[in-house]
Parts: C-alpha cells; sequence; structure tokens
C-alpha cells in the first residue's frame, strides 16, 4: 500500500456506483484533511444516464487504521459554493427511458442503449441526445423547475427569468462550475423559469457523505428510502431486504445540518472506511419536500478520525450548537444550578450528566425511518426502544433530513453511554465551548 498523507485533494468521482471492489483514493492518515472539489447532485446526474446512480461523488479515500467494525469521525472544517447558477426543481420521471429506476439505468427509447453516452444540443428539456442515434434521452424533465444564481458573498440566492436562465443555460459548465474531471450534463441547460424573483437565504450543506457500503450500490441509494427502490429492481443492482440493511451505510442523508461545524460519525463496513462526499446543497429546509434543492459544485475541508471498536449501523450525527432542538441543546451554567437546586429539594443526589447526540434513521418512509432511528439509538446504548423515545420526546426532537424516509433521533446522552460506546470524547469535543 502507499505512504499515507495528511492532506489529500480530491477532484475525481465515481460513476456513480459505490463499489468496495474498486480502488480508493489514498491511503490518508488518522487524523488527516481531505480537500475535496465536489460535484453538483441530483439533477445533473439525472440527465446524464451514463452515470449509474444519481449522484457523482468522489471517490472514496481510504483512511488509515479504520478497520470493519469501527467508525470514522468526520469533522466539516468549512464548505464553498464555487457555482454561480445553478437549476432545480421537482421532477417527472418519462417513461420509456429507464429499466425499472431512473435514477440507475437510463435508457434510449429508440435505440435501446443502456446508460448511453450524451450530448447536449441547443437548450431546453429536449437538449439532452443519445451519442448513438440522437434521440431525446433524459429520463427526467422537470413539474416545476428554477435557475437560480447566487451572490459573491454567499449569503443569498435569486431565481431568473427566462431571458435570463437562457443566458446561462449557453454556458452551462461555466456558470456551474462544475469540476474538470465531472462527466454531467449541467442542469442549467434545460433553463427552467417557473419561479421568477424569489430569493432565498444560503447555508450550503452536504447531502452526500460517508463512508462507502460492503456490496455495490448506487450512491443515492445508499438509504433506507431510496435504496428500497433495489429491492427486487430489474437491473444488476438489484438487492433483497436483508442485503439492503446490512450494507448501506446512509452515506446519502440530505440533512441539512450536516454543515460546516458538524461532526459525522459513520460507520466502518470496509477496510479503509472509504470515505466520499457530494451532492452539496446551497440551501434547503428539514425535508427537501420537492424531491431536489439547489445543487451546486464546491470545495469542502473535511478531518477524519478513526474511533476503534464502535459497532454503528448508521451514521450518528453531532450538529452545530445553534442546529440543535431547543430541548436538547446542552444545558447552560444557570439552567444546572437550577436543576441542582431542585434536585436537592427532593433529596436526588446525582443528577445526569448529558450531551446532544443525533442518530440518523432511513427507511421507505418517515415512520420506518423513525423505527430505524430509535432502534439503532437504543441497540448503540444497550438500552430499550421505549427509553429512547421518552428521552427524545423531553431532551430532543425527531427532525426530517429527507422526506420520504430520513430522520435523526435527537436527544440528550447521558455521560455513561456515551463513555460505554466510546463516543463521549467526540461528543464532548464538538461542544466544549457551552455555556
Amino acid at each position: 500500500m502507499k505512504q499515507a498523507v495528511e492532506t489529500l485533494f480530491v477532484n475525481s468521482f465515481t460513476d456513480g456506483i459505490l463499489d468496495p471492489e474498486q480502488e480508493m483514493l489514498g491511503p490518508i492518515k488518522d487524523g488527516g484533511q481531505i480537500v475535496a472539489n465536489t460535484a453538483p447532485g441530483c439533477w445533473g446526474p439525472m440527465i446524464t444516464p451514463c452515470l449509474k446512480g444519481g449522484h457523482e461523488v468522489t471517490k472514496p479515500v481510504y483512511v488509515e487504521g479504520a478497520e470493519v467494525g469501527d467508525a470514522i469521525a468526520i469533522k466539516i472544517k468549512s464548505i464553498q459554493v464555487t457555482s454561480i447558477a445553478t437549476a432545480s426543481g421537482n421532477d417527472r420521471p418519462v417513461e420509456g427511458r429507464f429499466l425499472g429506476d431512473p435514477f440507475v439505468a437510463g435508457k434510449c427509447p429508440k435505440c435501446g442503449t443502456l446508460n448511453p453516452e450524451t450530448v447536449i444540443k441547443g437548450i431546453g428539456q429536449e437538449a439532452i441526445r443519445c451519442a448513438h442515434c440522437d434521440s431525446d434521452i433524459t429520463p427526467f424533465v422537470f413539474t416545476n423547475g428554477y435557475t437560480i444564481t447566487f451572490d459573491e458573498d454567499g449569503q443569498v440566492g435569486v431565481t431568473l427569468s427566462k431571458e435570463a436562465a437562457e443566458q446561462i443555460a449557453r454556458k452551462g459548465r461555466h456558470y456551474m462550475r462544475t469540476p474538470d474531471a465531472s462527466v454531467q450534463n449541467p442542469i442549467v441547460t434545460f433553463a427552467p423559469h417557473d419561479l421568477v424573483g424569489m430569493v432565498a437565504r444560503m447555508r450550503p450543506f452536504m447531502g452526500q457523505l460517508g463512508t462507502t457500503p460492503s456490496k455495490a450500490l448506487p450512491d443515492s441509494h445508499n438509504a433506507g428510502d431510496f435504496g428500497s427502490f433495489l429491492i427486487g429492481a430489474p437491473h444488476q443492482y438489484a438487492v433483497t431486504q436483508e442485503e439492503l440493511d446490512e450494507h448501506r451505510t446512509d452515506g446519502h442523508m440530505d440533512i441539512s445540518r450536516v454543515r460546516a461545524g458538524a461532526t459525522l460519525i459513520c460507520p466502518v463496513k470496509v477496510p479503509g472506511g472509504g470515505v466520499y462526499l457530494g451532492d452539496m446543497h446551497a440551501m434547503q429546509g428539514d425535508g427537501e419536500i420537492a424531491g431536489h434543492t439547489a445543487d451546486v459544485a464546491g470545495i469542502v475541508h473535511l478531518q477524519v478520525k478513526v474511533l476503534k471498536g464502535i459497532h454503528l449501523e448508521g451514521p450518528v450525527l453531532l450538529p452545530n450548537e445553534e442546529d440543535l432542538p431547543y430541548t436538547a441543546k446542552p444545558l447552560t451554567a444557570a439552567e444546572k444550578r437550577s436543576a441542582e437546586a431542585l434536585a436537592a429539594q427532593w433529596g436526588l443526589q446525582e443528577l445526569e450528566e448529558s450531551l446532544p447526540v443525533s442518530v440518523i434513521g432511513t427507511g421507505p418512509t418517515l415512520n420506518a425511518a423513525t423505527d430505524n432511528g430509535l432502534a439503532r439509538a437504543a441497540k448503540l446504548f444497550n438500552v430499550s426502544v421505549p427509553e429512547i423515545m421518552n428521552r427524545a420526546t423531553i431532551t430532543g426532537s425527531i427532525e426530517i433530513g429527507r422526506h420520504p424516509g430520513v430522520v435523526t433521533v435527537t436527544f440528550q446522552a447521558p455521560k455513561r453511554y456515551l463513555e460505554q460506546t466510546k463516543l463521549y470524547e467526540a461528543a464532548d469535543q464538538q461542544y466544549k465551548n457551552r455555556a
């Protein structure tokens, strides 16, 4: 194996498949830094059928010392949007242009080529053509879409008129600043303009961030909701429910709290972990209810640390304190004094010392995702699901990451629970400057 490096610059991408058999980048040292130039997610790959996963994520990185059964703590140091503009909106699959799943198995309706190469001819929703027979080939079109541009300070975005959208469409790669190695067709080529003059605050985050699954999976399907599309699918990436549950790592979360300052702790299911990222979003409210948001290119700086012997089924998020629900925020010194005084009145000798955690749950529906998150939290801390329900109810919250099936089960976890699971140091580091 190559000599591990302190800092790795990543500017290469998968074909949409996260395959544990493929060679990884790196290795990078435990505690090392990853700086990545990420490609836009969702819509660009969705209209580029040679990509087989619905996204275009970075090639995974091997982290020195990470073994199956460990975890990798990923500290997000910074996220910078580089796109000048992008386009997005609600989608409609086009029948006859895919085999079972339009995200994975795009097919030319005329010549029948599966995952064909494409060329761009003009602008608009018929501009993506099959390189073999020149047929209109896009597997998706907009039901309602917009083109949005961003200010230089990264504060706001504004949706544009037909004329401006078409100007951007003619120089799509320039305005989207897609990385040189990216093969996706720029979605601004479609020039959508149903919403004009809308202003949206920017708060960039990573829709895809995690570790490589232990079975080859399409990148956007590395989660319990989108992954359910693979069960019994007619293409080569079909899985059973048992296989999906065993192998997925839930790297596709679309949780807006996965942003600069947060720490994401991910399961290691293959040697080296295989840290990958992509699908940067300029902004999004809880739920990504339109199915898509403003996907952008950008520069991301991460630091990774191996946590030995932490057996996770899925990710655990330590959000920024300001992103925590009111009930889950670390107690202030004044609140602790009040609690101690109240406990003394009733003869209570000791109070729990706790810190917040967010356990990720995914599933085909939000109810299933909540059940999955509760079960994961209970298993992680070796307690009952009803206990986690109580803790999440009065010291936390259930928050939607992505509709239809990604949630965070957030609550204040007792210090002794965190110590037993070897998570206390990471949580204490995340919230050490609390009041």
